[in-house]
């Protein structure tokens, strides 16, 4: 449903003597044809095309261009006003564009929350954007259309935010394509909007917690009355510590007032006992989450740190354990500066974490066959489990786990999250065959991060390779001004998983990619000569399908030699879910067509046999 209602399209300024008929032989001579019904107004109309591609053609090839009995028809998405929110579309963008350059210029008109590129087979790009807030959207309209960039003119539309309207049923059936920031993973049949439950996690003076609770609980009972909030002081953690973990499950609005009134609740007691002279604000993050927090060369931070009047610091990676995979951040400032910087922190590690679950439930759907709950895949070095598999005491030794996800949710994605922000379930080890197939990737990364790759004395790159049980090899420089390096990946389709996934997200936490922008690597796998022909496609049907479905480039190099294996490269270039996805399924294409060949293989021996 909700991927008709995003490709409905309204025609516009129409000649009273313009027929449904008309419409169609027009869109049919163009290429256009329709499908479904014409619906004819007054002066307008409406079609409906089944995909994002053909709406967006049919926008480009006739609005503003083409006449029909004497009037230049209008064409544009219909988006009725209530879903006209925070989403737009900006179409014919210069191919060349830097996303850097796109980024700045958004950035002009609110804070984004994500840009998302469209697959198209028009010469120029569309993006779809999504900004804080549908003010900002509005902005970002009236200021952008007919912007001019070189000789191009942007074009620009609302798409419906269905975040807006009432959610769709639960069952999803999505195709895994362009779309990166969908908040529907949670499940489906509430009226409300779509919301993950992202708690506040505090630490707090230990002498602080009684004041907080209040005599027979009345000032706790209280403060969660006020923000409709569920309050977990966790008490029992960590005996005869000086401080204390609290988690806040609410809206952020609650979160964040719950947060203001616990800071007054501890300054009063302070001042009441002369006890302390400033509390801090500390902030409990999984360490996932910080490299996004702080930005590249610390931005985010240092942007809060101004806004608010703040100071921030976070505590260093050697505090982290295989039990511990949070990082506390301290705020220090005055109660009301504290409070306005925990609303910008929590804003941006809520979108990390949604950016994460989005990708782990398309990731669920894709990739069957992989084992998504024993993977963490997005920490440090650090391993997050347990390195053999038949060690099963992870689960149990984690005091608590506030990111565990409700049983509504679908099981793969919810394993797979509490191994990333929690300790992994008990069942995260399920039996493998006892050889899988082995697996070369040849994945190339900045040559300035190899450094971080490897570690101090080669320590993170064997600890990586015995967390994801692959060989991981780095290949010498092609030349000096190389400004790549090959590593050689080799192992199990788990154990690729894992590896790069880990190869991915040190990249990002330590900052070589932009803030804004998704981690993008180049991958090689090879596949033999005679299969080469099926991943391309009859006039490159599947590769495109590939890459419509994956959102990752998918290259098949014409005119390559096979090597002394009969095996030619493809090339995969994307982000980490999109190049997992693409280099998952052209491995079962390659393997359908040896299947296919041993097939024939054995009739011929077969029928020379009766013969």
């Amino acid at each position: 449903m909700k991927r008709r209602r995003m490709n409905k399209l309204y025609i516009g300024n129409l000649s009273p003597a313009a027929t449904a008929d008309d419409l169609k032989q027009l869109f049919g001579e163009r290429k256009l044809p329709l499908a479904g019904q014409v619906l004819l107004k007054s002066g307008y109309a409406f079609v409906d095309y089944p995909d994002q591609n053909w709406a967006i053609r049919a926008i480009e090839t006739l609005s503003g261009k083409v006449e029909l009995h004497g009037k230049v028809m209008e064409v544009d998405y219909s988006v009725p006003k209530k879903l006209r929110s925070r989403k737009i579309q900006i179409r014919n963008i210069p191919p060349h564009l830097q996303w850097e350059v796109l980024d700045g210029l958004l950035a002009q008109y609110g804070t984004v929350e994500n840009v998302e590129q469209v697959n198209t087979d028009t010469e120029t790009a569309v993006v779809n954007v999504t900004y804080a807030t549908k003010e900002e959207a509005k902005v970002a309209i009236e200021k952008l259309s007919g912007h001019q960039f070189e000789n191009y003119s942007f074009k620009i539309s609302y798409i419906p935010d269905e975040e807006v309207s009432s959610p769709p049923p639960p069952q999803r059936s999505r195709r895994g394509g362009h779309s990166s920031r969908e908040r529907g993973s949670s499940p489906g049949g509430s009226s409300q909007p779509k919301q993950l439950d992202f708690p506040l996690r505090m630490l707090v003076p230990t002498q602080f917690v009684g004041a907080i609770i209040g005599k027979e609980g009345l000032t706790i009972k209280n403060l969660t009355k006020q923000t409709q909030s569920k309050v977990d002081i966790h008490r029992k953690e960590n005996a005869g510590a000086a401080e204390k973990p609290i988690t806040i499950h609410a809206t952020p609005e609650g979160c964040s007032e719950a947060c203001r009134m616990i800071l007054d609740i501890m300054q009063k007691e302070a001042d009441e006992t002369k006890s302390a002279e400033e509390i801090p604000l500390k902030i409990l993050a999984h360490n996932s989450l910080v490299g996004r927090l702080i930005g590249k060369e610390g931005r985010n931070l240092k942007k809060i740190e101004q806004d608010t009047g703040t100071k921030i610091t976070i505590s260093p990676l050697q505090d982290l354990t295989i039990y511990n995979p949070e990082r506390t951040i301290t705020v220090k400032g005055s109660m009301e500066a504290c409070s306005n910087a925990e609303v910008e922190i929590m804003k941006k590690l809520r979108e990390a974490y949604e950016n994460d679950v989005v990708a782990v439930n398309q990731q669920a759907n894709l990739i069957p066959g992989l084992n998504l709950s024993a993977l963490g895949i997005f920490s440090t070095g650090l391993s997050m489990l347990p390195s053999t598999p038949g060690t099963r005491g992870a689960a149990a030794a984690a005091p608590y786990h506030p990111f565990s996800q409700s049983s509504r949710r679908r099981t793969s994605s919810s394993a797979y999250l509490s191994g990333l922000y929690g300790a992994p379930p008990a069942s995260a080890f399920p039996h493998q065959h006892p050889l899988p197939e082995q697996e070369v990737v040849n994945l190339f990364i900045p040559t300035q991060a190899v450094g971080a790759i490897i570690g101090k004395k080669g320590q993170h790159i064997k600890q990586l390779a015995r967390f994801a049980g692959a060989s991981i090899k780095i290949a010498p420089a092609e030349g000096p001004d190389a400004s790549e390096r090959m590593v050689i990946i080799t192992g199990p389709p788990e154990a690729q998983f894992k590896a790069q996934g880990r190869i991915f997200g040190k990249l990002k936490e330590e900052n070589f990619f932009n803030p804004k922008e998704e981690v993008k690597l180049e991958a090689h796998i090879k596949v033999p000569s005679f299969a080469a022909g099926r991943v391309i496609g009859k006039g490159g049907k599947t590769v495109n399908e590939l890459q419509n479905l994956t959102s990752a480039e998918v290259i098949v190099p014409r005119d390559q030699t096979p090597d002394e294996n009969e095996e030619v490269i493809v090339k995969i270039i994307g982000h980490f879910f999109a190049s997992q996805t693409a280099q998952r399924k052209i491995r079962e294409i390659v393997q359908q067509v040896k299947q296919q060949e041993q097939k024939h293989a054995q009739g011929a021996a077969a029928s020379q046999h009766s013969k």
